[in-house]
């Protein structure tokens, strides 16, 4: 029997995470690491691009590379703008398990009320022509009738889906393997709204601690809020558009000055990656808010989920009602302005029903998402896991510690650590990393690094 053959039987008899259990324990000079190098769960996990490519056209429905199984565009009505799915929610999309979907995702950005709700009257103004704006952002904005839309109350998002999974019941974890992010266009915003981000002004018009009245942003002496119209709100938008380097790898660029300017780099991902959790009679229930990420995923904001990674998401109704937006060209992490550079982005998905004692799934994801990188195992904390449902918790410290809590579970049940040792280790070399600071519940991720480990 080869080492391949080998390895696939005992994955077969252990499940993958009891295996990685077992070959951690043998230890790198030791039989199970030897299987190992031949593959382990990580070639489930696509190679990681650091960088993003342009497609050679605007991404337009339909048109240009549609790389998975099935394909689903963001139809007037069929998304929602502000509101994730309910457990009751009726699907626009049926799968099977461990099938591929691409999802042409809309960004809020140049369509909110705030930016005139008219795409190309917004992004015409930064020079964008009217045949480089994305009919279906223009067709969600002008034709959008689901829901009255209300700028102050919904949240800022188009969610698309519900994605119906063929096997997936309550107690499974949905395996959501991210193939590839496509820029839609070569252009994002990034914007600032009053009373919201790291340094808001509090309701009733207070001061945050740590901050003074005149450190607030955007100003307080530009906040128009007391008109009621969006418009007049004095919020700030900043068009940010993308620059093809070497390769045909994609930067941001935004002024210095008056002269210069400041260029990173684009990694795209989805803010909003998730599966249906509360339970809800109206499509504008609180409880669907868009904007608090939930143990169902949703409006998670990490910035590592990009291509290559995979996200571990707890299945909570009948076909799990798997759902994306939010998308994103690049985010620093914490997210401090209040949104990342917002772009639409075409992106594939690979989703898989992982039952329980099948060791497909880290034990953690049955219960709290959980994700994964080529290079490391992400635990994740938020401060309010169950989002706007029994009032809003907004504090780090308890993300902080829930973090800390998944990532030893993990530890300690899948790879075998002795939980005071496991605390040692992520003390001495794991690093805890700020989601996001601006979406009412606030999120910690850890990053485990695999290479650290004997079968890394």
């Amino acid at each position: 029997m080869g080492a391949a053959e080998a390895r696939e039987t005992l994955i077969d008899g252990l499940g993958r995470r009891a295996f990685l259990r077992a070959a951690a324990a043998v230890g790198a000079g030791g039989a199970a690491s030897t299987l190992l190098a031949t593959g382990t769960a990580q070639a489930a996990v696509p190679a990681a691009r650091s960088e993003a490519k342009l497609p050679r056209e605007i991404l337009q429905p339909g048109t240009g590379p549609i790389e998975g199984q099935h394909y689903l565009r963001s139809l007037p009505e069929q998304v929602r703008w502000g509101y994730v799915p309910s457990v009751s929610s009726e699907p626009v999309l049926r799968m099977r398990s461990g099938q591929t979907v691409t999802v042409d995702a809309i960004s809020h950005e140049g369509i909110l009320e705030d930016q005139g709700r008219d795409p190309v009257g917004y992004f015409g103004n930064h020079g964008v022509p009217a045949g480089q704006v994305l009919t279906d952002a223009v067709a969600v904005a002008r034709d959008y009738a689901r829901t009255t839309r209300n700028f102050d109350v919904d949240g800022p998002h188009v969610v698309t889906g519900p994605i119906y999974v063929e096997g997936a019941q309550p107690g499974d974890v949905l395996k959501v393997e991210i193939l590839s992010m496509l820029p839609r266009v070569p252009y994002g915003v990034v914007s600032s709204r009053h009373g919201k981000g790291a340094l808001p002004r509090t309701a009733g018009g207070g001061v945050p601690a740590g901050i003074t009245l005149d450190e607030i942003m955007p100003p307080v002496s530009t906040d128009g809020r007391a008109t009621g119209d969006p418009a007049r709100y004095g919020n700030v938008s900043v068009f940010t558009p993308v620059r093809p380097g070497k390769e045909g790898a994609l930067s941001g660029v935004m002024p210095l000055g008056t002269t210069g300017e400041v260029v990173f780099p684009l990694r795209p991902f989805m803010g909003i990656m998730g599966v249906a959790f509360a339970a809800a009679n109206s499509l504008t229930a609180p409880a669907l808010n868009s904007i608090p990420p939930t143990l169902g995923g949703g409006n998670i904001d990490i910035n590592l989920l990009g291509v290559g990674a995979v996200f571990y998401l707890p299945v909570f109704a009948e076909g799990a009602l798997f759902f994306a937006g939010d998308p994103h060209m690049a985010m620093g992490g914490g997210e401090v302005a209040l949104t990342a550079m917002e772009g639409s982005v075409r992106g594939t998905f690979r989703l898989t029903v992982c039952k329980a004692g099948s060791g497909d799934a880290p034990s953690v994801a049955f219960r709290y998402p959980f994700a994964e990188t080529p290079e490391s195992w992400v635990p994740i904390g938020l401060s309010d896991p169950d989002g706007a449902q029994n009032g809003q918790v907004t504090d780090l410290n308890i993300a902080m510690r829930r973090a800390v809590v998944n990532a030893l579970d993990f530890l300690e049940h899948d790879l075998g650590m002795g939980r005071a040792v496991a605390y040692a280790y992520l003390s001495a070399a794991a690093d805890f990393e700020v989601s996001q600071v601006v979406d009412r519940t606030v999120g910690v991720h850890g990053v485990i690094q695999k290479a650290h480990f004997p079968h890394g």
